[in-house]
């Protein structure tokens, strides 16, 4: 216990929150709103280990950024103003962590809020702070709360309870008890009792508690604000009789008003154990029945039960009033705290627009489901990918050769050898040392009307050349007029007399198995005329895949005239190709990595130097 010490926490506290909890930090914040400060009472936070950064939290209607440190050490550096520390760690790492924050010079007050700490770790810890001129508040405890200033955590419960409490300004009682759940009530029964509190603590249930209840009936006794202490004790333990101990010698002077519960413990054959650690009479002397009268003995006014306690509350305050020794503080409402936007919705008092629309997928029950269908479904029905495909491109299922059909050009379309433009770019990237991503993302981006991506154009093109009517010759001429090649027209390497395989496999599929071709057809045809042209102007990948998805659509019987027209507006065509070919380029990246493949350069002898 710090010597002489009175008053731990004001209005202008700050405190360094150790292991990141949002609830119990909002909450401090929160109450820093209704108190009225100018200053967020949580200085920053620690995570062990943390390269730095913040964490996003609301001050009032502000939202706020509160930085974050990797150790106690830094943080109490660079908030040398921040003298309390406040402990959420789990019982594995409190003592640790608290015994670091004890060793700051700049810290003056530790919060240890995890209960099952090993005896021994506790008794080093009291050791210490002792040792040191310091205070420590639990383990096993809630924390603290100066009325009108300064809370710790979750001390006081919700904002709700908080202002019912009045503890947004602050009263004239201190009181201290073991138990944090019974503060809160006790809260409740001061606001109604007397004009509430200055100043409240929960030492802890542990066995060994960081600080007595002496501890602070002594500090109170020490704040001139406090114009009267009450504490609540428990079965088990000596910690009462240092209050005795003080009141009879006449440290104390203000009136105390105390119980100590567990009285029911002897209505037990048996020695019971209640819930707290130290909540347990061994022999009489820690009885509750022994506690109270040895405090009535020295001065305390003890009720008879439990039930008594705030009528004896109320007298004790009452007389103080009328001697003219306390003057009530001023009540007055709390402000507003404005609702979380969340919590606004759920109470029907705000609308608030979405900010992203989505209609093929819903992650929020128990398994995601694609546009209705979940997961398990997928795997127990043998769902393949096209049928996937159907149902996240396209939102309905589509028959079997539909989406065998997708299939079949993904995987014929996954690669076409490492000289085209989009795995040239990838394995120079990855060549490079860049990431898989990079990789895959410097191929796609090759991406367009000159490679890979002209099946969106070739659809556009010959859905709207067989709705005209237009003969294949008036087809290709008058886009050779506009000075445009024809998509879906035309290769580099492959020719009449060396058709590419791939076209030649769709080709078949779709006659076989489409109920009708009319897209197909009509692009042969566009062929017979391109090949009097020259031998290279065959049908190309793009092309085929264009005229038969066109088929697809329409023939399907699943698709309206105006979807059609918006699936070929939007372009879904070319990500048949981007699906495919990223399996494609992925393997060439990764085939660059496996190979060890150095840096990439051009050779010179290979480059025109012209001016």
């Amino acid at each position: 216990m710090v010597s002489g010490l009175g008053q731990i926490f004001s209005k202008d506290t700050q405190a360094i929150f150790f292991n990141w909890k949002q609830k119990p930090v909002q909450r401090m914040l929160d109450f820093d709103f209704l108190c009225g400060r100018t200053v967020p009472s949580v200085a920053c936070i620690v995570q062990p280990g943390s390269p730095g950064g913040f964490h996003k939290l609301f001050f009032g209607g502000e939202e706020i950024a509160i930085p974050v440190y990797g150790s106690t050490e830094q943080a109490a550096h660079c908030h040398a103003n921040a003298d309390v520390f406040i402990n959420f760690a789990s019982f594995r790492s409190a003592y640790e962590s608290s015994m670091d924050a004890l060793k700051q010079p700049t810290i003056r007050v530790v919060a240890t809020i995890a209960e099952g700490i090993p005896q021994r770790d506790t008794k080093r810890l009291i050791a210490y702070a002792r040792a040191n001129n310091k205070l420590i508040i639990g383990p096993a405890t809630v924390g603290g709360i100066q009325a009108g200033a300064f809370k710790i955590g979750d001390t006081g419960g919700t904002v709700d309870n908080l202002v019912s409490c009045r503890l947004h300004r602050k009263g004239s009682v201190g009181f201290v008890s073991k138990s944090g759940g019974m503060s809160n009530e006790m809260y409740s029964v001061l606001s109604r009792t007397t004009d509430g509190v200055y100043e409240g603590i929960a030492i802890g249930g542990d066995v060994f508690p960081g600080s007595t209840l002496s501890d602070h009936c002594l500090r109170f006794e020490n704040i001139p604000e406090i114009k009267m202490i009450v504490m609540l004790g428990e079965i088990g333990g000596h910690d009462e009789y240092g209050v005795v101990e003080a009141l009879e010698s006449g440290k104390i002077k203000k009136p105390l008003v105390a119980w100590v519960s567990g009285t029911c413990a002897k209505l037990f054959a048996t020695e019971v154990q209640f819930g707290h650690a130290g909540a347990k009479s061994g022999v009489e002397m820690e009885s509750a029945q022994a506690k109270n009268a040895a405090l009535a003995k020295s001065g305390a006014c003890v009720p008879k039960s439990f039930e008594d306690l705030d009528a004896a509350i109320k007298a004790t305050y009452d007389g103080l009033v009328a001697q003219g020794r306390l003057i009530p503080q001023p009540d007055y409402p709390a402000p507003e705290l404005p609702l979380d936007l969340e919590t606004a919705q759920k109470l029907g008092k705000v609308r608030a627009p979405t900010h992203i629309v989505s209609s093929i997928c819903d992650d929020r029950g128990e398994e995601p489901t694609y546009h209705g269908v979940s997961m398990s479904s997928l795997i127990e029905k043998d769902y393949g990918i096209g049928d996937v495909i159907s149902l996240l491109w396209f939102k309905r299922p589509l028959p079997n050769y539909a989406t065998k059909f997708m299939e079949m050009c993904v995987m014929l379309c996954a690669d076409h050898g490492p000289c085209v433009s989009g795995a040239h770019n990838t394995i120079v990237t990855s060549r490079a040392g860049k990431d898989l991503v990079s990789s895959l993302v410097s191929g796609l981006l090759t991406i367009g009307p000159r490679f890979g991506g002209a099946i969106d154009d070739a659809a556009r093109c010959f859905k709207d050349a067989v709705e005209k009517n237009l003969l294949p010759d008036d087809f290709v001429e008058g886009l050779k007029r506009e000075g445009r090649r024809v998509p879906g027209i035309g290769h580099r390497i492959k020719s009449k007399d060396n058709r590419d395989k791939r076209v030649e496999l769709l080709r078949k599929y779709g006659q076989r198995h489409f109920p009708a071709t009319k897209h197909l057809e009509y692009a042969l045809k566009v062929e017979e005329y391109t090949l009097q042209k020259a031998a290279n102007l065959v049908m190309n990948v793009d092309g085929c895949i264009a005229a038969l998805f066109l088929d697809l659509l329409y023939g399907s019987s699943c698709f309206t005239k105006a979807e059609i027209d918006d699936i070929v507006k939007i372009g879904y065509l070319n990500g048949l190709f981007v699906l495919a070919r990223s399996i494609g380029l992925i393997g060439h990246a990764l085939d660059q990595k496996r190979l060890n493949q150095q840096l990439y350069r051009h050779p010179w002898d290979d480059v025109l130097y012209t001016t």
